[in-house]
């Protein structure tokens, strides 16, 4: 009898990209007006911005304070008191640690010119005896010229006038006015910056609610919820990222001092404290200063160990700070990508120079938590958050379109440490092949996609096959009933829920579940899957394809002793005409076997279809399963696999029955 003809697949069709409208033009504009205003602003900005942050930093301490019942206007005014003590005595101290440097470098001249007569030597010298060499050799290739006369100062055929004439500029001696500019000049900006900041950090802390409540009327009027939810965030996030930053800070600054002095390289304490101010700025801050620290413990050491040293104890107390200490404090997350703390970088040193640098992290990290609670802003979260930019399920089907099964498998390895196969399955995979189902609807899978899709699942499965699908049972704690005496009569009472597996060997018998894949591209992919986990659970399962039971075909098929029948579908969303059929023919072929249908929606019409009358229609791989062991469990004798049965072709099926299997044999043996 020829076979059905296959239904066709509308052509592709790739639906245009959505033009520009004015809403992204304005977008546009605003970004590009504001980066202007950050340029040109710095100026009235940056005192702003470094007040908002210590204000950030000070705000758990002022709390602190406040729950000591000092009150709000002492509270702040200790905090910024303590703040501008710490900054004097850290600027006391770099100041104080230079001038002792500048006054004993006296003491290592005899050091400093060894060494440079040494690495001038090792360089330049030889350098300079490779071009001598060369020289000479090129003399000796080159004929010799002919000397011109030349005139010189010795000449007396010379002009008076041909001879230069010395000219010397004299400066007018500065008046003492000029000399306190030019000295306190470099000192005033600075001390002006730092009263700005603490004036307007005083204000910020004295005022913080009434900042936000107007804060949150101007942005957030129409939705407070977002609002209150992206300024605690900010606040909560800001605040950890300082005091854990600053903590470490100090901690690898006295960790540095302490490791130079017992180096024996001069200047420690200075080191350390730069290396504290230094590690603000990210990745490259500790370096920086590890410079600095190795050029002058190679000029002023005796020898090379001192150098040597030196750059071991910077790369191990790096490496102990960014890698153990760093992701224990911040949860093993800052909310910020690698990607974007680089970028970061750059484009705030580009705006606002080396005070840029250091404030690039705590910036960014602002407006990735802007993005993820404004949808205008969205973009900023995906590019610098350190969320996924993609679900895993939207990850699983972007690997198949790719035909990279390989990646894939390496997500599930991840994702299977945390969750069970099934729960895998259901959460990854079957959303994932849904996505393709709704695309192949849309008409936008072309055939060598659909091919690829195919090819990098079926790869998929089966490096899962050997994966047990092993629960993680959920402990719910609840209060017992006040008639327990004790846990122990409470778990003696409570009803113990059969286990998801099923065992031949406790059962009695076997069981054996004959999975039909429907007649969408994508079902048999889902069968497999059905017939994997199956497998796993302790039955007997098989795969037939939709074209042993079409109409012209469903006479050929022999379903005796077939007790449990699954149907296997996307289409089972839809209920399309040939899967009422296909239900009604398999109803009246097999009466006496119990009939599963997945995978449905929660508003399928499936759910209350007639004929899906022994176990309910199945939304997951989890339901289709638990059904699957739940009508094994009602029947009584062994059951008959379909592969056993006469039919004139055999359909493919997957390995083997599971150990369990054996052990029931041997049972009904004995």
């Amino acid at each position: 009898m020829p076979q059905a003809p296959v239904p066709r697949r509308p052509p592709a069709k790739i639906l245009p990209p959505e033009a520009p409208g004015t809403r992204a033009l304005a977008s546009l504009v605003t970004g590009v007006i504001v980066i202007c205003s950050l340029y040109f602003g710095r100026a009235v900005m940056i005192p702003i911005i470094l007040a908002i942050l210590l204000s950030f930093l000070l705000a758990p301490f002022v709390d602190l304070l406040r729950r000591f019942k000092l009150g709000q206007v002492p509270s702040v005014i200790v905090a910024v008191v303590v703040a501008l003590s710490v900054l004097t005595a850290v600027g006391a101290l770099i100041g104080a640690q230079v001038a002792q440097l500048a006054g004993d470098l006296p003491k290592y001249q005899v050091a400093i010119e060894r060494k440079i007569d040494t690495v001038q030597r090792m360089t330049v010298g030889r350098a300079d005896e490779y071009m001598g060499r060369a020289s000479t050799a090129l003399k000796r290739l080159s004929p010799a010229r002919e000397q011109e006369p030349r005139k010189d100062e010795n000449n007396p055929a010379a002009s008076p006038i041909d001879q230069p004439m010395p000219v010397e500029v004299h400066e007018p001696s500065p008046s003492p006015l000029e000399l306190a500019q030019r000295f306190l000049s470099p000192v005033i900006s600075p001390l002006e910056t730092t009263g700005i900041v603490l004036v307007v950090a005083v204000f910020i802390l004295l005022q913080r609610e009434d900042l936000r409540d107007r804060l949150i009327r101007l942005f957030g009027s129409r939705d407070l919820h977002r609002a209150t939810t992206a300024m605690d965030e900010a606040a909560r996030r800001l605040s950890r990222y300082f005091l854990a930053q600053l903590g470490i800070n100090m901690g690898v600054g006295i960790v540095i001092s302490i490791g130079l002095a017992i180096i024996g390289v001069p200047g420690a304490l200075l080191f350390g404290v730069m290396t504290a101010l230094l590690r603000f700025v990210p990745y490259v801050g500790t370096w920086i200063a590890a410079l600095v620290a190795v050029v002058f413990a190679a000029a002023v050491g005796p020898g090379w160990s001192m150098f040597i040293w030196t750059i071991v104890l910077f790369a191990a107390t790096d490496i102990i700070a960014g890698q153990v200490v760093e992701p224990l404090l911040y949860g093993h997350s800052t909310g910020l990508s690698p990607f974007a703390v680089i970028v970061a970088a750059i484009f705030w040193s580009w705006i606002w120079g080396p005070i840029g640098l250091v404030l690039s992290t705590p910036l960014t990290l602002c407006l990735v938590i802007l993005g993820r609670h404004v949808d205008r802003l969205e973009f900023l979260d995906v590019l610098f958050g350190d969320r996924p930019a993609l679900t895993p399920a939207e990850n699983f089907y972007q690997r198949l379109l790719a035909n990279d099964p390989d990646e894939a498998l390496v997500q599930a390895e991840s994702l299977l440490k945390e969750r069970s196969l099934i729960a895998y399955y259901d959460e990854v995979a079957l959303e994932g092949l849904r996505l393709a189902h709704n695309d192949v609807l849309r008409g936008v899978v072309t055939a060598d996609q659909m091919k690829r899709i195919n090819e990098s699942a079926l790869d998929i499965i089966e490096g899962l096959e050997d994966t047990d699908d092993v629960d993680v049972p959920v402990m719910r704690k609840e209060d017992l009933p006040a008639s327990f005496e004790s846990p122990e009569e409470a778990s003696r009472l409570l009803p113990e829920s059969p286990p998801a597996r099923f065992d031949a060997a406790t059962e009695g018998h076997t069981a054996s579940v004959l999975c039909i894949a429907g007649r969408s591209e994508l079902d048999d992919l889902a069968a497999t899957i059905a017939v994997q986990l199956f497998r796993k659970h302790g039955l007997f399962a098989d795969l037939a394809h939709y074209e042993r039971f079409s109409r012209g075909r469903f006479g050929e098929v022999d379903l005796t002793g077939v007790t449990i029948i699954c149907v296997v579908s996307f289409d089972a969303a839809e209920s399309p005409p040939y899967l009422r059929n296909l239900l009604r023919r398999l109803h009246q072929r097999a009466p006496g076997a119990e009939l599963i249908v997945g995978l449905v929606l929660a508003e399928s019409e499936l759910q209350g279809e007639v004929l899906v009358r022994t176990s309910s229609a199945a939304i997951s791989f989890k339901e289709l399963i638990d059904a699957g062991v739940a009508a094994a469990r009602r029947q009584t004798n062994d059951g008959v696999r379909w592969s056993g049965l006469n039919q004139p072709e055999g359909d493919a099926a997957l390995i083997g029955p599971p150990p369990a299997t054996e052990a029931a044999m041997e049972l009904k043996n004995a």
